[in-house]
């Protein structure tokens, strides 16, 4: 099955089990996120996982749900966080009804993700559980990190790296593990497929880093968010790593004040390019890719079935998913 194929068997299976019974309250906003759209690019590479590896794709659809509920919930507690008024173009839910209702409705969505994967038997739930609650507190750290790093003037490149790891990564790489446990895989080779599931979404999340800020115009975010917004990103921390001390000092300040002014923007772009990071940021996901891939050589499955990875990593990193 390709791609396309995959989505649409999940997205009916979505469409079977996600309904709005009473108290429609607290059950019309989870209805509503959830069929929001996104990529569902983490319950495709579980059916795909699960067929890779032998498995019947079938068998891993409420898992797919779970870990897609799970991502839907916390994407609904980050907008209070954030007090973002918009998710992929529409009203976030506690925008759209209230605050009290988006906290209330989440914590519904978690429980939720947790009874989907009562549907397996004991030996394969517990897995499967295990590896849930592990990500799902890793997802949380690493959300904390990030908050933790805004107030920080010490951030180390390893730390971000852990962060990126940890709030998007581990959450990709449990969807490819758990299709590869329902599959009945080995302890050895589950891990496999989740190191190369870690490992290209770390390059690509450092590739979103990059993209914010030297992407096309239309790559569907505002230019240069993440300075505006004085987000301690891979490429700052680097050219502060680089800096002789007044550029230091003048990157710091820079991201001291919250201005959305362009002075503000080309400032720091050239302080980046003059440190050449744009080619150092390129050659680190250039770096994690190809530890994906080199993660992926060692799976014990059909070369056809690396080769489907690897597209994926390809067409994952093209911005062609």
């Amino acid at each position: 099955m390709n791609i396309e194929d995959y989505k649409k068997t999940f997205l009916n299976h979505l469409s079977e089990k996600v309904n709005a019974p009473e108290p429609k309250g607290l059950y019309d906003p989870i209805v509503y996120i959830m069929n929001l759209g996104g990529k569902r690019l983490r319950p495709v590479l579980m059916l795909m996982s699960c067929d890779l590896f032998k498995g019947d794709h079938k068998n891993a659809l409420d898992a797919a749900l779970a870990i897609e509920m799970f991502h839907n919930f916390s994407l609904v507690h980050d907008d209070i966080m954030d007090n973002a008024s918009l998710r992929r173009g529409k009203t976030t839910v506690h925008e759209k009804w209230n605050l009290n209702t988006g906290i209330l409705s989440g914590d519904a969505m978690l429980v939720l993700a947790n009874q989907l994967f009562e549907s397996y038997d004991d030996a394969l739930y517990k897995k499967l559980m295990t590896l849930f609650n592990d990500t799902a507190l890793k997802v949380c750290e690493g959300q904390q990190l990030d908050i933790d790093f805004e107030t920080r003037n010490n951030v180390t490149i390893p730390e971000y790296l852990k962060m990126i790891a940890f709030k998007t990564a581990v959450l990709v790489a449990a969807s490819l593990k758990m299709g590869a446990l329902i599959a009945n895989v080995s302890a050895m080779e589950a891990q496999k497929i989740y190191d190369y599931g870690v490992n290209l979404g770390i390059a690509f999340q450092l590739q979103d880093d990059y993209l914010d800020v030297f992407g096309k115009a239309d790559f569907g975010k505002k230019h240069a968010g993440d300075i505006i917004e004085n987000k301690k990103t891979w490429m700052y921390l680097k050219t502060l790593s680089l800096a002789n001390d007044n550029d230091k000092n003048r990157l710091t300040t820079l991201y001291s004040i919250k201005s959305n002014e362009e002075t503000k923007v080309q400032e720091v772009i050239h302080l980046f390019e003059k440190y050449k990071v744009p080619r150092l940021i390129k050659a680190e996901i250039e770096h994690f890719t190809k530890k994906a891939f080199d993660n992926c050589a060692e799976l014990n499955i059909h070369e056809n079935g690396k080769a489907i990875l690897v597209d994926f990593g390809t067409m994952l990193m093209d911005r062609k998913i």
